[in-house]
């Protein structure tokens, strides 16, 4: 456990609030936000970071880090390290892709044993929904995970088999009532009749977009919307792709049902036309769709229809990705970003008028609240865990590849130029990433169970 000290506060012209950004310092005391007060303090344990933003850490509920069992694609050491050079302070991690995957109690406590002493920032877990474990999801829940998440198409792993209608609803009813949400990667497979035979060139985008249409995703969440009404579980849909479902998400959160929605910085901030044949690094599922697609995501945010953005972060070996063949329809799907997510966000937001603020909602006030960690993770208020990223918000940077710290340095994002680079990164007051490093070495809580609503 390290020894290193946690400062007394951080004061910015630019603090980030719930109601705006003013100047200001976050006092620290315990771990915990002690006070925000309006002006900046010059005390020798206060750090001024004058024009850089202050803002509360991101909170990443969507993140893939594979250990145990496949460590070699990503695992906890690496996952959080770049986590904290990219502000974020909490994850939550993905059931599958490790080995066990999380579908029981046992598998948990694996992963849990396999993250001890490798959490730079905390971490939370999230149980898988497979056919035939809706009773190892009551003892998951016991054990402490936040909620539980399903695939309705092929999640590509074999261990971790879709579910359908049927089972959906049963293990609905079972996280409905120990008070968890039910998380859904959500497409249909419905066929050639609707979605496009694989491509003659399997080095074609245009041929792999066209192999996973929207109506896969739309029919999926307007069966989960039902479901949602039926059971009055609360449904979360990850990553969403599809803006020609913005309109049934925009009616059954009008009419009150308990849904929720995420989307992710590669829908935001790329685009189906710019992603050449054959680069398989931009491979995701759902795929990422056209310029027009990406827009009306925009405004759905913007709205509030869409609640928050996370980074789905997959990564795999570089040889899963095909790169010598090109080939979309065999190669891994999955977009690493988990180090700049909010770079890349922030470039593209503040060319729409984004505020800062909006942004401490979507990337950290929302994913917290999913999680269960609305009372103490998210914002920068008093009581709240002293969870803090500074960043520029100003200065042109570059994206190198290796000034990365996940697994595998391959992502669509490297060579870009962005803005939004993070100067230092804070865990309850304890400096996580200082621009260079990680000094506070592996201080991070394994997050079990929601807090009270």
């Amino acid at each position: 456990m390290s020894t290193v000290r946690a400062i007394r506060g951080i004061s910015s012209r630019r603090v980030v609030r719930p109601d705006g950004v003013s100047p200001g310092t976050v006092l620290i005391a315990g771990g915990r936000i002690e006070a925000v007060v309006p002006e900046r303090i010059p005390l020798l344990d206060v750090i001024d970071v004058g024009d850089l933003v202050v803002s509360p850490g991101l909170v990443d509920a969507h993140v893939h880090v594979n250990e145990p069992g496949r460590t070699e694609w990503e695992g906890f050491d690496t996952a959080t390290r770049a986590a904290a050079a990219g502000g974020v302070t909490t994850i939550v991690d993905m059931p599958l892709n490790a080995s066990p995957v999380t579908t029981s109690r046992a598998a948990l406590d694996a992963k849990i044993a396999a993250s001890e002493g490798q959490r730079a920032i905390d971490v939370g877990f999230w149980a898988g929904v497979v056919p035939g474990n809706a009773a190892a999801l009551i003892e998951l829940a016991r054990a402490g995970v936040l909620g539980g998440k399903a695939f309705m198409i092929s999640s590509g792993i074999d261990e971790f088999p879709h579910v359908g209608e049927r089972e959906l609803r049963e293990a609905m009813s079972v996280l409905r009532d120990h008070g968890l949400p039910l998380l859904a990667h959500a497409e249909l497979d419905l066929g050639l009749d609707r979605g496009a035979p694989a491509p003659a060139d399997p080095r074609s985008y245009a041929g792999y977009l066209a192999s996973r249409p929207r109506a896969w995703e739309d029919a999926a969440i307007s069966l989960l919307i039902d479901l949602c009404r039926e059971t009055r579980c609360p449904v979360h849909i990850v990553h969403l792709a599809s803006a020609s479902a913005v309109a049934a998400i925009r009616r059954a959160r009008d009419e009150g049902l308990p849904l929720t929605v995420e989307t992710c910085p590669h829908y935001l901030c790329l685009e189906a036309e710019e992603i050449p044949d054959g680069a398989t690094h931009f491979k995701c599922a759902p795929p990422i769709r056209d310029r027009q697609n990406r827009e009306a995501l925009w405004a759905a945010l913007f709205e509030g229809v869409i609640d928050g953005i996370v980074s789905d972060h997959s990564p795999c070996p570089p040889a899963m990705k095909l790169a010598d063949r090109g080939d979309f329809m065999a190669a891994w799907g999955g977009i690493a970003s988990l180090q700049h997510g909010l770079a890349v966000v922030w470039t593209e937001a503040a060319q729409r008028g984004a505020r800062l603020d909006q942004m401490a909602a979507w990337m950290s006030a929302a994913p917290a609240r999913l999680a269960g960690r609305h009372r103490s993770k998210g914002r920068l208020s008093v009581g709240y865990d002293a969870d803090i990223v500074v960043w520029d918000a100003v200065t042109p940077f570059t994206v190198a590849a290796d000034a990365l710290y996940y697994r595998h340095p391959i992502s669509p994002y490297v060579g870009a130029a962005l803005r939004g680079r993070v100067h230092r990164t804070f865990v309850r007051g304890l400096e996580v990433y200082n621009g260079d490093g990680h000094p506070a070495g592996p201080i991070g809580r394994a997050l079990l169970h929601r807090e009270a609503a």
